[in-house]
């Protein structure tokens, strides 16, 4: 049996996977964040989902062969390391699992645990990708100074758009009608109460508005549209980025995937990530996920222990989770 675990800082998903690849389990537990729960509010997390979901798999925690746990802010503070990869030790020994940050689950499940960068657009952006045998991440810097093409970026363009169409430093297009709209303001001026006063700058509100942006850009506003493309192409240049830092030769072919709720906004928006990396010198090859990150958490975690699940069959495609 092989454990996978994404956390997130909302919600902790466990999924537990046969040598075949089939699912046995899947279990939703509260985020996990240690930054929000602390070491023990963590810890506690990751005791109560290994047992509960060993309990509707009717098993015990002993037949789990290995784990992965993917935790967020994983390896953004060294010092913190230590006390993360003892987290899980409550219910594993160590020798039976490992821990990284969470984007290795949407990578792995993206690309099936297979060589290639995963690019990730949701409230943040940051890419992940494995190549023979070498690891390597770009971007997540955060949202003050990075995060380039995520949804939070993309609202900030927005907002800074809707300011200079007020001013008159920039034509008023459908961005301006749609903030406008969106926010029910009366006055322009009106949006600094609401996102900084009523909201105080609230990360995953502020980021909401990237939905204000691209149904903008959709109604053919030039601003939003110019918006949505620079947002490919800065995930295009992540994605490059990640390729060099992995040592990949430019003319060999590198499988890409995505995954993060930008991804899921619009044709609008993955079609101008697909031209921005066509673009590009390197040939990609681009494919939609195959799994989701705690499939491909489960997966990695097989991959880890020398065990590997063979997923090409229909039978494994069809049953392990597939988005």
């Amino acid at each position: 049996m092989y454990l996978g675990v994404d956390g997130g800082g909302t919600k902790t998903e466990f999924c537990l996977l046969d040598d075949q690849g089939v699912p046995v389990a899947k279990l939703t537990a509260q985020g996990c964040s240690y930054l929000a729960v602390g070491f023990d509010g963590l810890a506690r997390v990751l005791d109560d989902g290994v047992r509960e979901i060993c309990r509707e798999a009717g098993i015990r925690v002993e037949a789990i062969d290995y784990a992965f746990f993917g935790l967020p802010s994983y390896g953004e503070s060294t010092r913190d390391l230590e006390q993360l990869d003892l987290a899980p030790s409550r219910v594993l020994p160590r020798e039976r699992y490992r821990c990284d940050n969470d984007m290795v689950c949407g990578w792995a499940g993206s690309l099936a645990a297979e060589d290639g960068v995963n690019v990730i657009a949701g409230t943040g952006s940051m890419t992940y990708g494995e190549y023979a045998g070498r690891k390597a991440r770009c971007g997540g810097w955060g949202e003050l100074f990075g995060d380039e093409g995520s949804a939070y970026w993309i609202a900030i363009e927005g907002l800074n758009g809707f300011a200079r169409m007020s001013d008159g430093r920039l034509p008023k297009d459908a961005l301006y009608d749609r903030f406008r709209e969106r926010l029910d303001i009366h006055s322009d001026v009106d949006l600094i109460d609401v996102v900084l006063g009523q909201w105080r700058g609230d990360r995953a509100k502020v980021a909401s508005l990237s939905q204000v942006v691209t149904a903008a850009a959709e109604a053919g506003g030039t601003y939003a549209g110019s918006i949505i493309r620079r947002a490919g192409d800065e995930l295009a240049l992540l994605v490059t980025a990640t390729c060099q830092a992995l040592g990949a030769p430019e003319t060999e072919p590198m499988t890409v995937s995505y995954s993060g709720g930008m991804f899921g906004s619009g044709a609008l928006f993955r079609s101008a990530f697909e031209h921005a990396l066509t673009a590009s010198r390197r040939p990609y090859s681009l494919r939609a996920p195959r799994f989701s990150p705690a499939v491909g958490a489960a997966l990695y975690a097989a991959k880890l222990h020398g065990t590997p699940i063979d997923v090409r069959s229909t039978h494994a495609d069809r049953q392990a989770g597939v988005v």
